[in-house]
């Protein structure tokens, strides 16, 4: 396919199709944070449906890519605001990088549209097919060139406690797969209420009542569950608010401290607290050069008789030469060390880049310190008998990373993050979605602190207890009860997902196999 093939069709075809693909990359994007309009993602792919009618795969193609593209462009406008203000890129430059990390998110949606009209043409109904197509084409880009598992459709029902509950059988997938079938049979029942020769849905509005009935029980039995006994752990979350601009600035180290110190006395006054939390490079310098820095933080675990977690960078020495990593300590109430938890899924351009020779005009956004590594091994801190997974960033994006800290033994997952370089956009909102997914899975509770927000307590059932406000110091104190490790998503992981995968590709040789056959 050359470039001339991959027009769009607002270029190739009439401007209808083209608008209304367009009008459910929209819907979709209103679905998430800020504007939070969940209730559309369960009719945003009817416009795009009523597109698809007649078309060749090809076509289909193109519609679910254009609509993907205005989705993601509505989506991830803040990597500019990323690229601009933190990466010193041009317009000129940061444009090119938002669409092509747009373009290449919108492929999947392509990918999930194509399948859907191919199967149609072979006999196989969209009711099946797409909701099959969009969870595989979802997965594949989970982890495709490292994976980027930004806003699937199911996180847009984050606040639908009952709906989400099913996340700890089938993660995300199970409900992205539920949205995708409403919007077949609503498109299905507007067609045919408007007089096309389209029949009612009514096999497939059954098994969407059924599905969603079935859902929603599933989820007020596990909200109505009681927890198991266990000692509650209190909490003190810090968000320190550093201004990004001088967060690694060596002269700003002891006011950083400062106020990290001010808030942790602040929050203990409040409440008497087990374990205190400090964001992802709190301590903006190397804690284990046992600098007068480093004994100030030691001093104040002591001064406060709790266990202290801090962000931080480390090295340490690999195959002849030393590395850093961004990584996250844990002091005991007498201010000794026990131990430290790297991050092991980097963000590309922001903590390395990737084929730099190739890119020499891209600044790694992490100043102070070169390229991190990534950590190599999962490894629970314990706070007292809490063990506690540590997710840095956007590692709570990915829930094999949550599973795998889970199944390590950790009872009490903690997110530490910077999200300042997102500035007031509503990237830190789309954050946090994704983090009470990570909860709901695992059935552990999630604990999180955000340098400038949005710092929180996420209960095991997914429930947001509190936010703070974006770009002001905080502190948040309360209880959580550690998790159970519950859930049958913890065994099996993403086999909804793989299933539905394998089934769609099944399917469509399967059919296309007998088309052939048939054939003169």
């Amino acid at each position: 396919m050359n470039l001339h093939d991959f027009r769009l069709p607002l270029i190739s075809g009439t401007i209808r199709p083209a608008l209304l693909a367009g009008l459910s990359g929209l819907l979709i994007a209103l679905s998430f944070p800020k504007a939070d309009l969940s209730f559309l993602a369960w009719i945003a792919l009817v416009p795009l449906l009523t597109t698809l009618e007649g078309q060749t795969p090809k076509a289909a193609f193109k519609l679910g890519f254009f609509s993907g593209l205005i989705a993601y462009a509505a989506l991830l406008y803040w990597v500019m605001i990323v690229m601009g203000d933190y990466g010193h890129l041009p317009l000129f430059a940061t444009i090119p990088l938002w669409l092509f990390l747009s373009a290449w998110l919108a492929l999947f949606y392509g990918l999930a549209t194509w399948a859907t009209v191919m199967g149609e043409r072979c006999g196989i109904k969209s009711a099946l097919l797409m909701p099959l197509a969009w969870v595989s084409a979802d997965y594949l880009r989970s982890f495709l060139i490292t994976g980027f598992p930004w806003t699937m459709l199911g996180h847009s029902q984050y606040r639908l406690l009952p709906l989400i509950q099913v996340a700890d059988l089938t993660g995300v997938f199970g409900i992205t797969a539920l949205l995708v079938l409403a919007n077949v049979v609503f498109y299905r029942i507007i067609r045919a209420l408007s007089g096309a020769e389209i029949p009612y849905p009514a096999k497939s509005a059954i098994i969407f009542v059924l599905a969603l009935t079935s859902a929603l029980g599933y989820g007020f039995f596990r909200l109505n569950s009681p927890l198991p006994p266990a000692a509650p752990l209190k909490v003190a979350l810090i968000q320190g608010n550093i201004d990004q601009a001088v967060k690694w600035s060596p002269a700003f180290r002891e006011a950083t401290l400062d106020i990290y110190t001010n808030l942790s006395r602040q929050a203990v006054a409040q409440q008497a607290a087990d374990l205190i939390v400090w964001p992802e490079s709190a301590a903006p310098f190397f804690f284990q050069e046992n600098s007068p820095s480093s004994d100030r933080i030691r001093n104040l675990s002591r001064e406060l008789k709790t266990y202290l977690l801090f962000g931080s960078p480390a090295i340490e020495q690999r195959n002849g030469k030393y590395s850093n990593l961004n990584s996250a300590f844990l002091l005991a109430p007498d201010g000794s060390e026990r131990g430290r938890a790297d991050k092991i899924h980097l963000v590309p351009f922001g903590e390395y880049v990737p084929l730099s020779r190739l890119l020499p005009f891209v600044n790694k956004l992490v100043h102070g310190i070169g390229d991190f590594v990534p950590g190599q091994e999962i490894k629970p801190l314990k706070a007292g008998s809490t063990p506690l997974g540590v997710l840095v960033c956007y590692e709570v994006i990915f829930p094999e990373l949550a599973r795998a800290q889970v199944n390590a033994g950790s009872r009490v997952l903690v997110n530490i993050t910077n999200d300042a370089w997102f500035g007031r956009s509503s990237a830190p909102y789309q954050h946090l979605s994704m983090a009470a997914f990570r909860a709901v899975e695992t059935r552990t509770p999630l604990i999180r602190a955000a340098n400038t927000g949005i710092t929180s307590i996420i209960d095991q059932n997914g429930h947001i207890r509190g936010m703070t406000s974006l770009f002001k110091e905080a502190v948040m104190v309360g209880e959580v009860q550690p998790g159970s490790a519950n859930a049958l998503y913890l065994k099996i992981g993403d086999l909804f997902a793989q299933g539905c995968l394998a089934l769609t590709i099944v399917l469509l040789l399967l059919r296309r196999s007998r088309l052939k056959s048939k054939s003169p």
